[in-house]
């Protein structure tokens, strides 16, 4: 299970919480311009725009859980299991893959509006990458600065939502899912007012009750609604050090902690945050191990390069001691 959101600060932002029982070893994947990008059904795209986020680098084809592109435009999958379903190919539509999906949408688009263009005659078709790597079900969120969108390969064709809050997790499909904030109609930062009664003198006890209802547990649903509450009433801050920690503050309230989701034998966690300055492509992340931010920044790369450049996750906790000299 997963949320991702888009953020306005000092810059535009946008990233994830991965969230999963298990890790393939991710890593901050730079794909330049001149990489081959290479494609099922269609011939390989050699010039592209470059290409930053996380991705599992498997036969030198990188495969993205989220990436930004260096006109600012972004992408991530999320799990969508039951609901995501990929078509035979249709020799009448531009047939993708889903692990294509991510570079084929940023390696040449620059905006939403160039994406919904591309999308209007996509089938996602059922292809494979390879045996270790079947298909995942999964569904989009596709953002620039100034809007977003969703988009779910279902039974009945592809869909494209205007995605007016910034988040997505995983089910229900986004229909139901931004239908249902109509039931936190009445959540609010400020303190409530008392609309039980007239004939009862019900007071505040506490700070922070305008949120009484929001949901606190880690269903799909819940990690929506929660999501777009903190993120839509976070203050935008103005810097950029402020900015990137509001982020993974926001992505904090929905992430999982080891032992409250068990799988298996196993526990599922929030494996990695993300968050990428769009603007500047810079791209942060913390893992469950290490809390400490990390970046790299795309642009001293050399992005007209032809082979992918990676750097593994620092996963070793780092801790500041603030009086070391002492001991």
């Amino acid at each position: 299970m997963c949320t991702a959101i888009t953020y306005k600060g000092a810059n535009h932002y946008f990233g994830r919480n991965l969230d999963l029982e298990y890790s393939y070893n991710e890593t901050v994947t730079v794909t330049p311009r001149n990489f081959p990008l290479k494609f099922r059904c269609f011939s390989e795209m050699t010039s592209h725009y470059a290409i930053i986020g996380t991705a599992i680098i498997e036969d030198n084809y990188p495969l993205y859980y989220d990436a930004s592109n260096e006109k600012g435009l972004s992408a991530a999958g999320l799990n969508f299991p039951g609901n995501a379903a990929y078509m035979p190919f249709d020799g009448a539509m531009q047939n993708i893959t889903p692990f294509e999906f991510i570079p084929w949408i940023l390696g040449q688009c620059s905006t939403v509006s160039e994406a919904k263009s591309l999308l209007n005659n996509v089938n996602l078709v059922d292809i494979n990458f390879n045996k270790k790597f079947p298909l995942t079900p999964l569904h989009w969120i596709i953002a620039d600065k100034n809007s977003a969108i969703t988009v779910e390969a279902v039974g009945d064709g592809v869909k494209i939502y205007d995605n007016p809050v910034g988040v997505l997790t995983n089910n229900p499909t986004f229909d139901i899912q931004l239908f249902n904030l109509n039931n936190y109609i009445s959540l609010s930062s400020e303190n409530p007012e008392n609309t039980f009664s007239d004939k009862i003198p019900l007071t505040l006890y506490s700070r922070g009750m305008g949120g009484l209802g929001l949901p606190g547990d880690l269903s799909s649903s819940s990690r929506f609604v929660r999501a777009a509450f903190t993120k839509l009433n976070a203050a935008a801050e103005s810097t950029e050090k402020a900015s990137v920690g509001q982020f993974f503050h926001i992505l904090s309230t929905v992430a999982h902690t080891k032992g409250c989701v068990k799988v298996g034998e196993k526990y599922e966690i929030t494996v990695y945050s993300s968050c990428c300055n769009t603007d500047k492509g810079i791209y942060y992340y913390t893992t469950y191990e290490n809390q400490a931010i990390t970046a790299v920044d795309m642009h001293k790369e050399n992005l007209d390069a032809n082979v992918l450049i990676s750097y593994p996750f620092i996963k070793e906790q780092k801790i500041t001691m603030q009086n070391e000299k002492n001991m």
